[in-house]
């Protein structure tokens, strides 16, 4: 579902709960990156929110350096800021269900390609082999933090799905 103002506290709660990850963010952060957000859903079970995925489209004044780099490279994509799974919803596919409906919205406004970032240093493989199932392939890296990570560029054409 669409994520809404009700959901910033357990959305804050999540990201810190993942932050070695993932960049901190406040609450005003939050309410920012919202409002420029092409993609920003939750996935919700007894009024919990599991997780959610929060995503921009080319152009915004998302001052990422990882979304500038693709921004000033490629003028079709949605860029995957995050994907945050609750510790206790990890495992369930929540992330994936996320993913394939961020494609399918990439697909219906026809943009040709979603693009991410992981750590490589330190690494993330459990990331890096999430990300490769959906077919995302390196275009780059760079350091981040202050050179404190090193990150993977990555990006996944967007597809029609099969029809078998």
């Amino acid at each position: 579902m669409p994520a809404g103002r009700q959901h910033f506290p357990e959305i804050l709660a999540l990201n810190a709960e993942s932050v070695r990850f993932l960049s901190p963010l406040s609450a005003q952060q939050l309410e920012h990156l919202h409002a420029q957000a092409a993609y920003h859903k939750v996935i919700v079970e007894r009024q919990h929110v599991l997780a959610f995925l929060l995503a921009f489209a080319p152009g915004s004044p998302y001052e990422s350096v990882n979304y500038q780099w693709f921004d000033t490279r490629y003028s079709d994509f949605l860029y995957v800021d995050r994907v945050v799974v609750s510790r206790a919803a990890r495992g369930n596919g929540l992330a994936s269900l996320l993913y394939r409906d961020l494609f399918q919205m990439a697909l219906a406004k026809g943009f040709r390609q979603v693009v991410c970032e992981f750590d490589i240093q330190p690494p993330n493989p459990a990331s890096e082999a999430f990300h490769r199932r959906f077919g995302f392939a390196e275009v780059g890296t760079q350091p981040v933090a202050g050179g404190a990570k090193l990150v993977s560029l990555q990006r996944a054409p967007v597809r029609r799905p099969r029809t078998t």
